[in-house]
């Protein structure tokens, strides 16, 4: 069955930096574009980060342009999102997701908290 374990978050500075890994099994990785989506406290889903299958294209949200870069590996079935000067506000649980936007099947998330 499809299955999409995240790890990697965890508490973080302001400014600091994490990244976010998802195994992903049961599919055909390698022929699907993937995103990372986010819920904060008391928010509704949000789309961060996008990728296509061949990775020659990634697209992000306005609010994590320049801060974060999303990539895969299609070889170990793996997604990654890579985080840097990463803000208060980016503290939500994090979910990769099959396809594009964020109505995709996700996996369980991991926490990302960031701290002044």
């Amino acid at each position: 069955q499809v299955q999409l374990v995240e790890s990697g978050g965890g508490l973080v500075q302001a400014g600091g930096s994490l990244r976010l890994s998802c195994a992903a099994s049961g599919f055909t990785f390698s022929s699907v574009s993937m995103s990372w989506v986010r819920q904060a406290p008391g928010k509704g889903l949000e789309w961060v980060a996008g990728i296509n299958y061949t990775s020659t294209g990634t697209y992000y949200s306005r609010s994590v342009e320049g801060r974060f870069t999303i990539s895969r590996d299609n070889a170990e079935n793996m997604l990654y999102l890579q985080m840097n000067n990463l803000k208060l506000e980016d503290t939500a649980v994090y979910y990769c997701a099959i396809g594009w936007g964020k109505g995709g099947r996700r996996g369980q998330g991991t926490q990302v908290t960031v701290s002044s």
